[in-house]
């Protein structure tokens, strides 16, 4: 079976591009105009004030952006910014500390950072909460930074602190070839787990064998007719000697419901972040009580800023060490233009990106 891209697309969706002061920004506008094409959205230039720090701010002036699933949601009016963030797009960046709140930040003007958004981070500079920040370690581009933050706090978030995976545990990945999925490979084998992935063909499977994974499926098989919903229990079942697994870190939703269930060991713990295969299902009580599992749903970019200041604080103490000494390496798939967005989104869509996809600035070439 085939993983399915949301059905997300660009019409009447219009970017303006911004400068003023050296800032540019992408801004996602619904378009009000009658002539647009409904193929693509369009490039306009606005202009935009340059940020300035509050108290324990930092301004970054960026570098890299990752490109995330969420991005393509908003610029299609499904995924609207928390109350009190802007409405530019970009969730995590790379860039140098130009400018900080406060004496005692722990952050210096130039030091390579890179940090966690509400939004703003298809822009030149982005002003964020210092507590949102961590160095970007010295093996890394700004490039390469740029697709850590999203996935790394997504995955600690999921898997450890909701998930409570353990070493020695079994864990199934879904969207193995995905930004947060091939995240979640390394940091779970990484952390001593026993890791099963899950990508759309054998091919990447088998990247995703490379990346640490102990067992992997493919949605699409051709040695089988049977639908992937109904072979994906028994899979689980093979490989876990009847067991089942321990953390389904689920990005599919509903129609996946009832054979997540199925995959469970007892105690185990399905957490789901993501919907690409819709939002209602039905749910079998009798096994749910019989197995002793729990299901759990999140979001990460709605939290408060003390939960997501703690969650950075985790990633800082538990994951950066590993992407410090090479555990862990963000794997991106290609890097655009900033003017470039649309494509990005295309590409983030179409299904063939393996890792992640970053937008670098144009006036910070690396």
């Amino acid at each position: 079976m085939t993983i399915q891209s949301p059905s997300v697309g660009f019409e009447r969706v219009k970017f303006q591009y911004s400068r003023w002061e050296g800032l540019r920004m992408l801004v996602v506008k619904t378009s009000q105009e009658p002539n647009d094409s409904k193929e693509s959205g369009h490039l306009n230039f606005t202009h935009m004030e340059s940020p300035a720090p509050l108290f324990e701010q930092v301004v970054i002036d960026i570098t890299a952006a990752g490109v995330n699933r969420a991005d393509v949601l908003q610029a299609h009016g499904h995924y609207s910014p928390p109350p009190e963030a802007s409405d530019v797009l970009g969730l995590e960046v790379a860039g140098v500390v130009s400018a900080v709140g406060r004496s005692g930040s722990p952050f210096r003007v130039g030091d390579r950072v890179m940090a966690l958004l509400d939004s703003g981070g298809y822009a030149e500079k982005v002003a964020v909460s210092e507590h949102l920040v961590l160095p970007i370690p010295d093996r890394f581009s700004f490039t390469q930074a740029a697709g850590i933050m999203e996935a790394a706090c997504t995955v600690w978030s999921n898997l450890f602190d909701v998930g409570g995976l353990k070493p020695s545990e079994t864990v199934l990945i879904h969207g193995g070839s995905g930004g947060v999925g091939s995240f979640a490979i390394q940091l779970a084998a990484a952390r001593g787990a026993h890791v099963i992935a899950v990508a759309r063909t054998p091919e990447r499977v088998a990247r995703c064998l490379e990346l640490g994974a102990h067992v992997g499926f493919a949605y699409q098989d051709d040695t089988s007719d049977e639908p992937f919903t109904e072979r994906l229990p028994h899979n689980v079942r093979d490989v876990t000697g009847g067991q089942g697994v321990d953390v389904i870190l689920d990005v599919l939703g509903a129609a996946y419901l009832d054979a997540h269930l199925a995959s469970l060991a007892t105690g185990g713990r399905l957490v789901v972040i993501g919907l690409q295969k819709g939002v209602r299902g039905t749910l079998n009580l009798g096994r749910l009580l019989e197995k002793r599992a729990s299901i759990h749903g999140t979001t990460l970019r709605s939290r408060p800023l003390e939960e997501k200041a703690a969650l950075v604080d985790a990633v800082k103490r538990h994951v950066l060490p590993l992407l410090a000494d090479g555990s862990i390496t963000p794997i991106i798939h290609t890097t655009l233009p900033l003017h470039a967005a649309q494509k990005a989104h295309t590409a983030l869509t179409s299904g063939d990106v393996f890792g992640k996809v970053v937008l670098t600035m144009p006036s910070h070439d690396e």
